[in-house]
């Protein structure tokens, strides 16, 4: 059990609810956007502004980390407990570009408190859910008169996530000594609902490529050589035809090897979720689902692997028609990769497949992006169960388990320092992430803090180290 009263923790917050959402609020106003080289010098602030608070949060080591692109800050508080476990919290500090023009009914980057809510850019994602955890973390000393946490605490804060996290897995990779940890909290993620605390265990990996099909030379007449020589278009139609089975599984041959079947608690886990398949298609603007045979929407997008055709290209695209055989042609595709699957070995099976099925006459080319790995905790790993038991004390319900489709940064935090990734966010699918109006419930926004104020002392407990 957690060594954080309840009772204690709850009036402390409160009495530092004011003074917490000014300083987020004054945090929100620097237009830390990332993906625009106008704003280089607001996401230097904001790791500046992050830093100092975070020295007046009383953390004893608060630093700005350069990197070939925009600066990262990390912070670090021991235990005075030798036994302490070392937990790692990660978010961002850059934004989503945002202006009023985007459809904002407010100035994007002038926070706006109202009916329980706070609007601006990165109210949600993440300035929000990464300041959390200063209050949480001086409730959680408040509340058990300690000097310092119970795990030996702390964060690296990047400041590229919203461009695609370019130099992020070098930076770990460089300072893996000082982010060495036995667990890591990510905190840039969300719930199901408002009314449905979730925590999330996993996320998906994606490999993407390009493949190209070249032909003749250049383009030419259809009348003289159609059904003569070989048309890259159609041979990639071809491709884009053999890329699933009729059951909706990916043909790719050893595509499946490693990937492991959810278990019957997994997927009776993810039954007791209040979804509503209607709702969901209306979300996605779609009048159908659709997917691999056998499996839920939720198991389609959360625990199996995919292969989707994001675009086509090739050949004469203008009105009117234009009798031609193209001289080449091009499919775009990503993979959505699950745990057990590797992006190299996924590489070199989709190279095999699409290679050999490129006819004579027809020269090919495959470009693969960088990728990233799949992330997985296991639901009785007992970080997940310390982080499951301080959200339940916060929210007073029961906890349940989600998945997330999409990819992040979390793999390269795993893979580095070896060491389980969690998530925890408070965030909801209202709160409009890269959109205009974006917001955070102020409700949720303090159920953060309290769970962050309960967990350093779920954590002790669990990973307790025997010195």
């Amino acid at each position: 059990m957690s060594d954080t009263p309840d009772s204690a923790v709850q009036p402390y917050i409160e009495q530092h609810r004011e003074s917490f959402l000014e300083d987020l609020a004054a945090w929100l106003r620097i237009p830390s956007v990332s993906a625009q080289p106008e704003h280089a010098g607001d996401v230097r602030r904001s790791a500046a502004w992050l830093s100092d608070k975070l020295r007046d949060t009383g953390f004893p080591v608060a630093e700005v980390w350069e990197t070939p692109g925009a600066p990262a800050v990390f912070a670090e508080w021991p235990s005075d407990d030798p036994g302490a476990p070392v937990v790692l919290v990660y978010g961002h500090h850059d934004v989503q570009p945002a202006t009023r023009e985007d459809g904002w009914h407010t100035d994007p980057f002038e926070p706006v408190v109202t009916d329980g809510r706070m609007y601006g850019r990165g109210a949600a994602d993440d300035k929000g859910q990464v300041f959390f955890h200063t209050l949480g973390v001086r409730a959680h000393l408040a509340a058990t008169g300690r000097t310092t946490p119970a795990v030996h605490l702390k964060l690296v804060i990047e400041g590229e996530e919203e461009s695609g996290s370019p130099h992020f897995r070098a930076l770990v990779e460089e300072r893996a000594d000082r982010l060495a940890a036995d667990v890591v909290i990510v905190s840039d993620t969300g719930m199901w609902d408002e009314d449905t605390p979730t925590v999330c265990t996993g996320m998906r990996g994606l490999a993407e490529c390009e493949i190209e099909l070249y032909g003749p030379e250049q383009d030419i007449h259809s009348g003289s050589f159609g059904g003569a020589v070989p048309n890259p278009a159609t041979e990639v139609a071809r491709l884009v035809a053999g890329l699933h089975d009729e059951r909706g599984r990916v043909a790719v041959p050893g595509f499946y090897d490693g990937v492991a079947e959810l278990t019957d608690t997994e997927r009776a886990l993810f039954a007791e979720l209040p979804f509503d398949e209607a709702t969901w298609l209306r979300t996605a603007r779609s009048t159908a689902a659709s997917g691999e045979a056998g499996y839920s929407t939720l198991e389609r997008v959360w625990a199996r692997p995919t292969a989707e055709v994001n675009g086509i290209g090739g050949g004469y695209q203008g009105a009117g028609s234009k009798t031609i055989i193209p001289s080449s042609a091009l499919v775009k595709i990503s993979f959505r990769l699950v745990d057990g699957q590797e992006p190299d070995r996924v590489e070199k099976l989709v190279r095999d497949w699409a290679g050999s099925r490129v006819p004579a006459g027809i020269r090919h080319r495959i470009t693969f992006m960088p990728a990233t790995r799949p992330c997985l905790t296991p639901l009785d790993h007992p970080a997940l169960q310390a982080l499951a038991r301080a959200m339940g004390r916060a929210f007073g319900q029961k906890i349940l388990f989600t998945r997330e489709g999409g990819s992040g940064p979390a793999a390269d935090l795993r893979d580095v320092l070896g060491a389980p990734v969690l998530f925890l966010g408070i965030s909801v699918p209202s709160d409009g992430w890269h959109a205009p109006d974006e917001k955070v419930e102020l409700g949720l926004l303090f159920k953060g803090v309290e769970t962050t104020a309960h967990l350093w002392g779920e954590l002790a407990t669990a990973l307790r180290r025997n010195n």
